[in-house]
């Protein structure tokens, strides 16, 4: 058995680790937050999502595992592919998709009834993309002409995201623009792809599904009227919580707080197991992008280094994101906890995600040097 391990399971180390400790705590965490869901919709059944979670994450590592098998230098092809796939399918999505929380962000999948959120396929296309284009024309990217179609796919995608989603947009359009800034794109080139973004996003607030409440949470988070209730109960879930937590299954807040399993489970984590536990996710989530960076700075290749830091980037931003919203520091936004949230193919492409990133790590024999 050890042997197997050594042998198929590759790339740094510390990110499988960390990978798995944190499914670790969402199974445990999504089991309890899930309890007043499961009696309103399954009867009380609350191993149901338990059984149903468990498999997602079994399914996320071995989409991990998978993809860290592959030569990553083949995601450069597949990336174009997944770009033109995208396009439709976020059209498609913004006017006949699932409609939750008055945004049509999924489609649901026939057969096996699991939703499928078209901005993860877009988000990890675009930036597996764009590291591709900047490695092979670095010699060329002091000419803005060079530039221009990664600017049109960085505003279109970033556009059609926004119709439903704003906070994955600026996440997508933050991550490219720090992409760009790496591979020592011109400050004044920048300044003309942040005006493709704010275009983009303006396009979005007057257009989209989602921009009067964009604008409304953020209004109330500048002026600090009215506290929106689910911010209220995971306010509550944070400050009852102490600094070792009430104990496993013993949060009161999760029969209130609505997403509790998802977008605000950051808040029964800390009501649960506590301050210290909070923190020790917090950190979890600096080493992995710590780890990233470290495989972009002793990445051989360009295009290997380019899209280890822009899928950690990418993906520690969303978390950090999520935090934030949960203890008050941002306004509330619609995105998860990747690796602890209860989703679901969102979980699949993180698991994708970690995977590309160790791919880039095996390639280059990393997991022999990461001291």
């Amino acid at each position: 058995m050890f042997n197997w391990f050594k042998t198929n399971i590759n790339g740094d180390k510390v990110i499988w680790i960390i990978a798995i400790v944190l499914s670790t705590i969402s199974l445990l965490s999504v089991y309890s937050a899930t309890g007043s869901l499961a009696y309103q919709k399954m009867g009380g059944n609350t191993e149901y999502y338990l059984f149903k979670h468990f498999v997602l994450i079994i399914l996320s590592l071995f989409a991990m595992w998978f993809s860290h098998k592959l030569d990553y230098k083949y995601y450069s092809k597949i990336s174009q592919i997944g770009l033109y796939i995208s396009v439709p399918l976020l059209l498609f999505t913004y006017k006949f998709g699932q409609n939750i929380n008055e945004a049509t962000r999924w489609i649901e999948i026939p057969i096996i009834n699991q939703a499928f959120q078209p901005s993860d396929l877009a988000k990890l296309s675009l930036i597996i993309y764009l590291s591709s284009f900047l490695a092979k024309k670095q010699a060329h990217l002091d000419n803005i002409k060079t530039l221009i179609v990664p600017f049109v796919w960085i505003g279109v995608i970033c556009l059609f995201i926004a119709l439903t989603n704003l906070s994955t947009a600026l996440i997508l359009g933050a991550t490219s623009l720090l992409l760009m800034f790496i591979s020592r794109v011109e400050i004044k080139h920048l300044s003309v792809l942040i005006l493709f973004i704010i275009f983009s996003g303006s396009i979005a607030l007057i257009t989209g599904q989602r921009g009067k409440t964009a604008i409304s949470r953020v209004e109330n988070f500048i002026n600090k009227k009215d506290i929106p209730y689910q911010l209220e109960h995971a306010y509550i879930a944070v400050s009852t919580g102490g600094l070792f937590g009430k104990g496993p299954g013993k949060s009161n807040q999760k029969n209130f707080l609505p997403q509790s399993y998802s977008d605000f489970i950051y808040a029964i984590i800390i009501e649960e197991y506590g301050f210290l536990m909070g923190v020790s996710i917090i950190i979890l989530y600096l080493i992995l992008l710590y780890r990233g960076l470290k495989i972009f700075i002793k990445s051989d290749r360009p295009f290997g280094g380019l899209l280890s830091a822009g899928l950690s980037f990418a993906l520690i931003f969303q978390a950090i994101i999520n935090m934030s919203v949960v203890v008050g520091l941002l306004p509330v936004t619609g995105i998860n906890l990747p690796l602890i949230s209860m989703g679901g193919t969102s979980q699949l492409f993180t698991g994708i995600t970690l995977g590309i990133i160790l791919s880039v790590s095996r390639q280059n024999n990393f997991e022999d040097n990461y001291a």
